[in-house]
């Protein structure tokens, strides 16, 4: 099994050209990466939490 470095890692988000978008479109940009900022923190967490369990199971 691969540790956590090993795997590869998924490409980037792609930068957009922000001189091009208007205020309203980069207020909007800036809501949907906070969004994405969010479910990616909460995925984290519960991988955390998984990976917390599965320790301290095979630690007993």
């Amino acid at each position: 099994m691969f540790d956590e470095e090993e795997k590869p890692k998924p490409k980037g988000i792609q930068p957009l050209d922000l001189d091009m978008m208007s205020i309203e479109a980069l207020e909007d940009y800036i809501a949907e990466l906070e969004t994405e900022i969010a479910r990616v923190r909460t995925k984290i967490d519960a991988k955390k939490s998984a990976r917390g369990a599965a320790e301290s199971f095979f630690k007993s």
